[in-house]
């Protein structure tokens, strides 16, 4: 390969690396902390903050067009501008000249329309901040601060509490149904919780490891993590949605408040509330879909539930979600169903409609299904809905570690001092021993760090103190590959070689060793990485990567400035040592 072509690809590394650096440069060099926090906050949370901000948006622009609607809009809003033009150019109307409040309104069929501009605005900023967050390099807990916590199942007593119901065959499938339930529904409060990219999974057979990084109250993970989801039924009020829906879709930006709450509760009867109507969408996050009316009073709790299955409907072949009642809860269904024949009966979890059905006979001897037009996917949803309440598994938190955000930055002041320090006497010592030849070893030494964090951005991988000390270690093993070819370069000097000649040796004679060297410690860290765990598989991640870009700095980056000194800049000598004669 020639110069040319190697300076290309070398050019194309850098600008790759670079792209994958961006969203890391754009985390933590370019977005506010206001920004950080909305965008590591839950989705559920993203959503009502665009929401209320655009809500409160809009009674501001409806009041400053009461005062003066031939005034433009400036400052924040001065983009609307550009928005309603596009609108007017869409609709095929021509756009007005002056394009005044008045103007910019009348961009819009009507007030929800334009509220849901604004807040796309607001969600696109904080996605995109997100955006950047998820493909950046992440820090670990020992970076950032936070906690990570150890949850033991009693799988052995949700047994024991299904009583005689349950055959030893039956067992092994309720324990497995029991512990992902558990972790569904671990991860949705956590998450619901508005904490930044939680970790939770299995280990081993009943332990479920969560790891949260950033700061964090023990006392309040610990409530959200024992704490149980509310599962109830309530009876719909379709009139009061009916309206309500109506008095919405004329006042968007008018009908909540910032935390949710009814600004003007009398558009509904004093003994309802609304709530949403939620799906999961295509990521498997809960999804407001619409709104229902329900009363506050609770029709049957989730504590009655035995069991629940998805089946089809005999005549039909469509999905339903059938489940059985005890005793208590049969008699209090059968008796409520029978008074509300033709009434709607919602399914109420953690504040959400999961389902909303129509009642049309009375439902007596606990055994219910629930029919409609569900899809597979929406009927195995209710169904864990329904779960929730009866696969009561007992939680215990084993062990758990609080990490102070003041010692993760403590952390990340001594990492940055030993690499730099370290680096900085490395490259000290190669400019003093190996003269003007030390400058390679410099830039191939920066490349090399550049490179590494590129890859770990690439991979949306965790820095870790752990991966902090393979990065380090890796800076020395660089420095012995130059070491390696710069000596084999003052043996062809001292044997009379010319400068050309002697380089060109000096490379093809240290390869060898270099890759040797190089590849039986890529081996050993493939295998620490692939069989250890936490801090030695952090090691031996930064100490792979490592490897691999310090190959390519040593033997293709300074081969490519040795040659460029040749061939372009004409040099005849060889600056690389003392006492080497030329």
């Amino acid at each position: 390969m020639n110069k040319r072509s190697r300076f290309v690809l070398l050019l194309a590394v850098l600008a790759i690396c670079f792209v994958f650096l961006w969203p890391s440069i754009c985390w933590y060099g370019r977005t506010p902390k206001e920004m950080k926090a909305l965008a590591l906050s839950s989705t559920e949370n993203i959503k009502s903050y665009a929401e209320a901000n655009a809500a409160e948006d809009v009674r501001e622009i409806k009041m400053l067009a009461k005062e003066d609607p031939t005034a433009k809009l400036e400052g924040d809003f001065a983009w609307l501008e550009k928005d309603a033009a596009k609108n007017y150019k869409a609709l095929g109307e021509k756009v007005p000249a002056e394009m005044t409040i008045q103007a910019v309104l009348g961009a819009y069929d009507n007030e929800l329309e334009f509220m849901n501009v604004i807040q796309a605005k607001y969600r696109d900023e904080i996605l995109k901040a997100k955006k950047y967050y998820d493909n950046s390099v992440k820090l670990g807990l020992d970076l950032s601060g936070g906690m990570n916590v150890i949850v033991r199942a009693d799988l052995d007593a949700a047994v024991e509490a299904q009583g005689d119901s349950l055959s030893a065959d039956e067992i092994p499938y309720f324990k497995e149904e029991a512990m992902a339930n558990v972790l569904e529904n671990l991860t949705s409060r956590i998450d619901k919780f508005g904490l930044t990219s939680p970790i939770v999974r299995k280990q081993g057979e009943d332990r479920i490891y969560i790891e949260i990084p950033g700061a964090a109250q023990a006392d309040a993970i610990n409530t959200l993590i024992m704490g149980k989801g509310i599962l109830n039924f309530r009876l719909a009020d379709m009139d009061a949605t009916a309206a309500f829906k109506e008095y919405y879709m004329r006042n968007p930006a008018s009908t909540f408040n910032a935390i949710g709450q009814l600004m003007d509760p009398s558009i509904i009867p004093a003994d309802t509330e609304v709530l949403g109507i939620y799906t999961k969408d295509a990521y498997g996050l809960d999804e407001r879909v619409d709104w229902l009316v329900v009363k506050k009073d609770v029709v049957l709790d989730g504590k009655h539930i035995q069991s629940a299955t998805v089946t089809r409907d005999e005549f039909n072949g469509q999905p339903q979600v059938a489940f059985n009642l005890d005793l208590e809860g049969a008699q209090i269904f059968a008796e409520f169903t029978g008074a509300h024949v033709g009434d709607y009966l919602a399914i109420v979890s953690d504040g959400k409609v999961k389902s909303n059905a129509r009642i049309d006979s009375a439902i007596t001897g606990g055994n219910v299904s629930l029919t409609g037009s569900f899809t597979e996917d929406e009927a195995l949803n209710i169904k864990k809905v329904l779960q929730t309440a009866w696969l009561n598994v007992p939680l215990e938190v084993e062990s758990q570690q609080v990490i102070g955000a003041s010692l993760g930055e403590k952390s990340i002041k001594a990492g940055v001092f030993a690499i730099a320090f370290g680096l900085g006497l490395i490259l000290v010592f190669m400019l003093i021993f190996y003269k003007a030849s030390g400058i390679n070893a410099v830039v191939a030494q920066i490349l090399n760090l550049y490179m590494m964090f590129a890859i770990l951005s690439a991979f949306n991988l965790t820095l870790t103190l752990s991966s902090i000390a393979g990065m380090i270690l890796t800076i020395g093993m660089a420095v012995d590959a130059n070491v390696l070819v710069f000596e084999r370069i003052k043996e062809e000097l001292r044997a009379g070689k010319s400068r050309k000649a002697a380089i060109a040796m000096g490379f093809d004679n240290a390869f060898w060793a270099i890759m040797d060297s190089n590849i039986t410690t890529f081996i050993a860290a493939i295998f620490l990485a692939s069989l250890g765990t936490g801090a030695i598989q952090g090691f031996a991640v930064s100490l792979a990567i490592g490897v691999v870009s310090s190959v390519f700095t040593a033997l293709f980056v300074s081969r490519l400035m040795f040659d460029f000194d040749t061939d372009v800049l004409h040099s005849k000598k060889v600056s690389i040592g003392w006492g080497i004669k030329q």
